[in-house]
């Protein structure tokens, strides 16, 4: 929790300095690790947008994460997609993907791939109150439950969809009450507690792979940051509720002052931490910083098996313009396979 609070404050302001172009934070969502615990590393995560913990928590690293911020040659999506739109084969992170909602109706289906297989695994999907408006979320709920897919969805119910305020978006009882509508199983949880997020996600995913069953986990949290880099939240939102929010329910200070009483962790420990994770992503920004940008052969790869003719006269084109006018097309900061 430590270690992302200490990502989203350098990338955040690196995005302000025009380092790259986007960045969004977990700030006070980051509780949230706790579904991660829960989770066998085989089950298959889609993400929406604020699921980096969950990469984290699987191993993928601090490195991995801003080489693909900057979009450089290290990054596994070569620079063709937005930045904190992560993906991991080796992780089992399906990649992010913007338009909202298109995540939910393919976990379901993954789900019922993942049942077929009868591996014992299953799918997991997030996404927050303001996807649950979309129609994908509606089907993606209905086909889970009529296949008896093994999934957990859980929503993120952080009060606001960008600046709209969760009493504007629905007059029902919140997400939760929509799984029950469908024949899913569902459990509201305090979205700040840790421990609730895990337990919760412990027995929903008993619940999926032993009954191939779908379970709705509504997690009620607070989104304490802006929603985005492109976001001014001061605008529809009294900053004093947020400073609120984050002095008295805030999911790390909760955390560590829980290991405190327990005596499993310090002041002092908590600083040092703090300030080797701080180092870090200093170390790991540093470095991406210096790389190059992946080669410009990558806008015409990985879609076709074998390129059309069409993309290969784009090619050649590409490859005209530049060597005709090197002074405007300069490739110098770019990996070199032309």
């Amino acid at each position: 929790m430590v270690q992302l609070n200490s990502l989203d404050g350098i990338m955040y302001d690196a995005q302000r300095q025009g380092r790259f172009s986007f960045y969004m934070t977990h700030y006070g969502e980051e509780a949230l690790i706790g579904v991660a615990a829960a989770l066998d590393p085989e089950d298959v995560v889609f993400g929406q947008y604020r699921e980096f913990y969950i990469l984290l928590y699987r191993g993928f690293s601090i490195e991995e994460a801003v080489h693909q911020c900057f979009g450089n040659d290290l990054d596994y999506g070569k620079g063709r997609q937005m930045p904190i739109h992560y993906g991991s084969k080796k992780f089992n992170f399906q990649t992010i993907s913007s338009p909202l909602g298109t995540q939910i109706p393919q976990a379901a289906g993954a789900g019922y791939a993942l049942k077929m297989a009868g591996n014992k695994k299953m799918s997991v999907c997030f996404f927050g109150e303001g996807a649950a408006s979309e129609g994908d979320f509606h089907a993606g709920l209905n086909m889970a439950a009529t296949l008896e897919c093994p999934v957990i969805f859980v929503c993120r119910n952080n009060g606001y969809a960008i600046s709209t305020h969760s009493s504007e978006q629905y007059k029902g009882d919140g997400i939760a009450s929509r799984g029950v509508g469908y024949g899913i199983d569902t459990i509201r949880v305090d979205g700040n507690d840790i421990w609730a997020c895990y337990n919760a996600t412990k027995r929903a995913r008993r619940t999926a792979v032993e009954k191939n069953r779908p379970v709705l986990i509504e997690a009620m949290t607070y989104r304490v940051g802006h929603h985005s880099t492109s976001d001014d939240s001061s605008k529809y939102r009294n900053k004093k509720e947020v400073a609120d929010k984050m002095q008295f329910d805030n999911p790390i200070s909760r955390l560590r002052l829980y290991l405190e009483k327990k005596g499993w962790w310090s002041q002092e420990e908590e600083e040092g931490w703090r300030k080797e994770t701080r180092k870090i992503v200093l170390d790991a920004f540093a470095a991406a910083g210096k790389r190059k940008k992946p080669a410009l052969e990558n806008m015409f790869t990985d879609v076709y098996d074998e390129p059309p003719a069409n993309l290969e006269a784009q090619r050649k084109e590409m490859r005209e313009l530049i060597q005709k006018y090197p002074e405007y097309y300069s490739i110098e900061e770019h990996v070199s396979t032309l």
